[in-house]
């Protein structure tokens, strides 16, 4: 009785050698001891004394992935009726909106795996400061399967910009020239023609992003400015601007993503 009081008093600070000793000084003969970790208890054998077993005494910790917190945002909730007494909603939306739009459009123009007559007469060619789209300023006729003709003979001094609207449009194109008329060679459907096309697509895509982020911001500066509401209203309406800006920016990447499988060919 006196060694398992004994053992109970002191087995949670002291290792297993000390242990032998204390016991050794109370039993006056060697002592084993044996952890059972299934039990949670240790087990003394002393030749003059039966098996002493005693539990000991146990800490759990809570293991590190319990401790992680819920990194998810929380959505924001939008209260069209409070934000509409600060700002105009439907005009905000319609900026958004725009800028959606004109990413289509783009995609539809400039990025088609075979050049079209049609998405070459609408490249924009800058001349004089001003913005032209190609039909306006040459005729545009397709010679065979393989090639465009533009005719510039009506402005010729245009023929530079023109060029260079054409190479830069994304749609891979190498127009040669002769005189006032360039030929345009329909580019094959290679691989790393679709790969140039998939990069041009995420290009239009940030530009998208970035006009709606302005939009945004644009949005927070005129809250921000409204003497009239105060700061904890102010933020709460400036994370819903943000959080209208994300759904929009959310649509232009499922349109993202399923031009650029059409592009780069996966089903």
């Amino acid at each position: 009785m006196l060694i398992k009081m004994f053992a109970q008093r002191i087995c949670s600070n002291l290792v297993k050698n000390n242990l032998q000793k204390q016991f050794y000084h109370i039993a006056k003969h060697p002592i084993t001891i044996t952890p059972c970790l299934i039990n949670n208890c240790i087990a003394i054998h002393c030749p003059s004394k039966p098996v002493v077993q005693f539990t000991t005494p146990s800490r759990f910790y809570a293991k590190g992935k319990d401790k992680k917190k819920d990194k998810s945002k929380t959505k924001v909730q939008v209260n069209e009726q409070q934000l509409g007494e600060v700002l105009n909603i439907d005009s905000y939306k319609t900026s958004l909106q725009k800028a959606l739009d004109t990413m289509k459009d783009d995609f539809t123009k400039n990025l088609s795996l075979r050049s079209t007559t049609g998405s070459i007469e609408s490249i924009q060619v800058q001349v004089d400061g001003k913005d032209h789209s190609l039909q306006e300023l040459a005729q545009i006729v397709r010679k065979n399967p393989k090639t465009i003709v533009v005719n510039m003979a009506v402005f010729p001094q245009a023929i530079p910009a023109v060029l260079k609207a054409l190479q830069k449009s994304g749609m891979n194109l190498n127009p040669q020239q002769e005189g006032t008329t360039l030929y345009i060679p329909v580019p094959k459907v290679t691989k790393e023609h679709r790969e140039n096309l998939s990069k041009n697509a995420k290009a239009l895509f940030i530009k998208c992003r970035d006009a709606m982020k302005d939009a945004q911001n644009k949005q927070s500066r005129n809250i921000k400015k409204n003497d009239g509401v105060s700061q904890d209203l102010a933020r709460s309406l400036e994370q819903q601007v943000i959080q209208i800006a994300n759904e929009f920016v959310k649509d232009a990447e499922k349109i993202l993503e399923t031009k650029q499988a059409e592009l780069v060919g996966k089903d």
